[in-house]
């Protein structure tokens, strides 16, 4: 049996769920997860079985719980630091931190414009006043880090980070709606696209039978 268990919503629509299973599937840990279908009748009763917030995502590791995507990642950067779920060098890693945390607690109005909607393609959709502003934001982002610390991989710091799963459902996020990007930010795109986890991801965001209206558009 598996130490860690991770409760997540469905794979086409919680993008915060995905990123919390991107940092787990890359430390290697064997794991059990729990899909709850969003959007039900019974969907916070049963989160709340896991989640103090009702909330997903939810990692259960013995009988400790974490929610919340960024502590979760911090509490799995702490239990396997081999992982390297934070880049070593201090600036490094420093700015890894800041960029995640911006993340976190940013960028609402694409995010509301534009739903993670994974295994869908909507050109041209989810456009509206200050979108447009986010996206330079974030692919400011993206070229900063890349310029200042990504010499040795394809990721925002090189190696693949937490700072990438956090940015994850973003580049997902593009992909779906066919955002033009400067090519700094199409190839950090196409390197997240290219991650055998996010392929795994996608695939059986591709088999799920549920479907939420609200974030269809």
């Amino acid at each position: 049996m598996a130490d860690f268990k991770i409760i997540i919503g469905n794979k086409n629509y919680s993008s915060w769920s995905f990123r919390a299973w991107l940092a787990l599937k890359a430390t290697g840990a064997e794991f059990e997860e729990e899909v709850i279908p969003l959007d039900e009748k019974g969907t916070r009763d049963a989160i709340l079985r896991h989640s103090p917030s009702g909330r997903v995502p939810a990692l259960e590791h013995g009988e400790r719980t974490v929610w919340d995507s960024l502590a979760i990642c911090e509490y799995l950067a702490e239990l396997f630091p081999e992982a390297g779920l934070w880049p070593a060098e201090r600036g490094a890693r420093a700015m890894a931190r800041a960029v995640s945390a911006e993340m976190h607690s940013g960028f609402a109005t694409l995010r509301t414009a534009m739903p993670f909607n994974i295994r869908a393609s909507l050109p041209g959709k989810g456009k509206g006043d200050g979108v447009q502003g986010e996206i330079n934001r974030i692919a400011a982002i993206w070229r900063s880090c890349r310029e200042a610390h990504g010499g040795e991989g394809p990721y925002l710091f090189g190696n693949f980070t937490a700072a990438d799963a956090m940015y994850a459902p973003i580049a997902a996020r593009f992909a779906t709606y066919k955002v033009d990007l400067d090519e700094a930010s199409a190839a950090y795109c196409a390197a997240i696209a290219a991650h055998p986890a996010y392929g795994e991801w996608l695939s059986e965001a591709r088999n799920e039978p549920w479907i939420i209206p609200r974030e269809e558009i």
